[in-house]
């Protein structure tokens, strides 16, 4: 095994650099993993400003995802040559993350690589791609069936709309994607869109407790204003996954969709969901979720190119999802 590696640090003043370090330099944990692939989350770039207050302590490695080849393990449940993936829990934000070619992580943080996805596959889906087949399965749990029509993803060109509204095709369902990105349209229909509206069309203004039933479930990364309009358009028993906050934290709604259509808001924690759930959703990202245009989606980046990037993400102007190739 190499003596040194290559990682990528922040102290949380916004910006980040590559410096050499040594395993002894890991955090503890069960499995070293040499990373193939990490990613570029919206969190990815919060971790690099302390002002964000998401990491208790710089400095830091970034990269809530990650995927890669286990090679050294004191755990009973993994092997040296096993293939796996690692993301939420405390990755990335208060423990050593995906930018870097070696991460050390606690076993129970793991996620055997289904067959049907390679590592590069996996950290195109990453977080983002697990939210969007979170809140599918969720909602699926719920009752909602490609019979009910439409099912509205918003934000739909960043990382979580852009597979929602892939998987949500391939599982044969009307999508409604929205977004505020006039040329991007082409994306859209690329993915699978069957229609294309703006922000506005989601958001009137003023914003009423009750509008006309439009939508049978929405997958809503963004929070804020146009959850509350969301919740008062979807259709009688329909329901909404939320797992964003790009749009705000406050949601100005009334208890009249929830007591006069008996609208279900339903939230979605991708950082603490269950192991047991979290394999299934991984399970089911390899099989019926996955998505058609990976290739579509994704831009590759190396270490080097990270610094630029996480800045761009947090200006909210990346489409999709940016891959980075680790080793």
């Amino acid at each position: 095994m190499v003596q040194s590696f290559k990682a990528f640090q922040t102290h949380g003043d916004g910006t980040g650099h590559l410096l050499s370090r040594t395993f002894d330099e890991l955090p503890q944990g069960d499995v070293t993993i040499k990373v193939h692939y990490s990613s570029v989350n919206f969190k990815d770039g919060m971790a690099t400003e302390a002002s964000a207050k998401i990491v208790k302590k710089y400095p830091i490695t970034p990269g809530i995802d990650l995927a890669g080849e286990i090679v050294h393990s004191t755990s009973h449940d993994y092997e040296i040559g096993d293939h796996v993936i690692v993301t939420s829990y405390e990755l990335g934000v208060n423990h050593d993350g995906g930018y870097s070619e070696y991460a050390r992580v606690p076993a129970e943080w793991v996620v055997p690589l289904p067959s049907g996805l390679t590592t590069r596959e996996a950290m195109i889906i990453g977080t983002a791609g697990f939210t969007a087949a979170l809140s599918i399965h969720k909602l699926e749990m719920r009752g909602l069936t490609p019979e009910d029509k439409p099912v509205l993803v918003t934000g739909a060109t960043g990382g979580v709309g852009s597979l929602a509204v892939d998987m949500l095709k391939q599982r044969g369902y009307h999508v409604t994607a929205s977004t505020g990105k006039a040329t991007e349209h082409e994306y859209l229909k690329t993915l699978g869109a069957d229609e294309i509206i703006g922000r506005d069309d989601v958001t009137p203004d003023p914003l009423k407790p009750l509008q006309k039933e439009r939508w049978a479930a929405a997958v809503d990364p963004t929070g804020g204003k146009p959850l509350a309009s969301i919740l008062s358009a979807t259709k009688r028993g329909g329901a909404v996954a939320a797992s964003g906050l790009t749009a705000g934290v406050k949601i100005p709604v009334t208890v009249m969709p929830f007591i006069l259509r008996g609208v279900d808001l339903i939230g979605i924690d991708s950082v603490y969901c269950p192991m047991e759930i979290r394999r299934t959703i991984w399970e089911r990202i390899a099989t019926d979720l996955k998505p058609a245009h990976l290739d579509d989606i994704a831009t590759e980046i190396s270490l080097n190119q990270l610094q630029e990037t996480l800045k761009n993400i947090l200006k909210s102007t990346i489409r999709g999802r940016v891959l980075v190739k680790i080793s």
